[in-house]
């Protein structure tokens, strides 16, 4: 069963829709996805499974993006998304069918450094699972190499708040060149039928250049408290960044390591994501203490 679900966050409304399972759920789940992404692509891919596993899981639209209010638009904001994610939490704990439940977090690539932070934030979560998450690590290096990025975002802002209009290039593109997500992969998605759906826009803003170059979702983790599960592939994005963000970790924590081609199957593979979703049913389980 799904229904949709709204709240605001910062003044601005938000769009999501809710996975409930048949019976009683067992908890309720807060996902968010991938750079760019909408709640049709891997956010719901992931609540859809969960709440076919017991689970009552919300996948939304952030600021900026799909059927949710707020601009720019195609604004790709770490700190707004953080706050969306708390928003939503704060939605589930007044919803009828949801304000008694626990809440666990689920983030897929760059949601799960996005969610690690919020996680680290939010003491209410009772457990955490990062899919294929991208650990951005900052570092005096990222910020000099960075620098231009976060020039140029920087310059984008300020025309946007003089003038009202908001540059953008595009999210992928066949040919490559200046866009967002140069990995070929990620245009065989977003790009083509396989990923591209109704609600999603192939756009990026320019301005957030200046949020995401220097974003650090590694950081979070000495932070968080909540016990953590991490699944990863060698042939995902950044392996290295999530071996070192659970070495970073302090809280119990557990990973698997699923084999995949590349990054973008953890998105839409059926197979690998019934086999992340029985692993999270699990550990979420044991994180309630039920075997249920």
């Amino acid at each position: 069963m799904e229904e949709g679900f709204e709240f605001a966050c910062d003044g601005d409304h938000l769009t999501g829709r809710l996975f409930r399972p048949a019976q009683k759920p067992l908890a309720a789940i807060v996902t968010t996805g991938p750079l760019t992404s909408v709640k049709e692509q891997a956010s719901g891919a992931y609540a859809r499974a969960l709440a076919e596993r017991g689970f009552a899981a919300l996948a939304f639209d952030h600021r900026y993006f799909g059927e949710s209010a707020g601009a720019p638009r195609q604004f790709e904001n770490p700190t707004a998304k953080i706050a969306d994610i708390r928003a939503a939490v704060a939605a589930l704990r007044t919803h009828a069918s949801t304000s008694t439940l626990p809440i666990a977090a689920v983030g897929v690539c760059a949601g799960a450094g996005y969610m690690a932070r919020a996680v680290a934030e939010e003491p209410s979560f009772f457990a955490f699972a990062g899919v294929a998450g991208y650990y951005a690590r900052l570092t005096p290096e990222t910020l000099r190499s960075g620098k231009a990025r976060i020039d140029r975002g920087r310059e984008a802002e300020r025309i946007w708040r003089e003038t009202g209009v908001a540059e953008t290039i595009p999210a992928v593109a066949a040919e490559g060149g200046d866009i967002a997500m140069p990995l070929r992969e990620a245009y065989e998605y977003y790009g083509t039928p396989r990923g591209a759906v109704a609600n999603y826009t192939n756009a990026f803003a320019v301005q957030s250049l200046a949020c995401t170059t220097p974003f650090d979702a590694l950081g979070a983790a000495p932070a968080i408290t909540a016990p953590t599960l991490i699944i990863h592939s060698e042939n995902a994005l950044a392996p290295a960044l999530a071996r070192a963000f659970l070495a970073a970790l302090q809280t119990p924590h557990e990973d698997l390591w699923i084999e995949s081609t590349g990054q973008i199957d953890f998105y839409d593979d059926p197979l690998i994501i019934s086999r992340a979703a029985d692993r999270i049913e699990e550990f979420f389980k044991s994180a309630l203490g039920s075997d249920r």
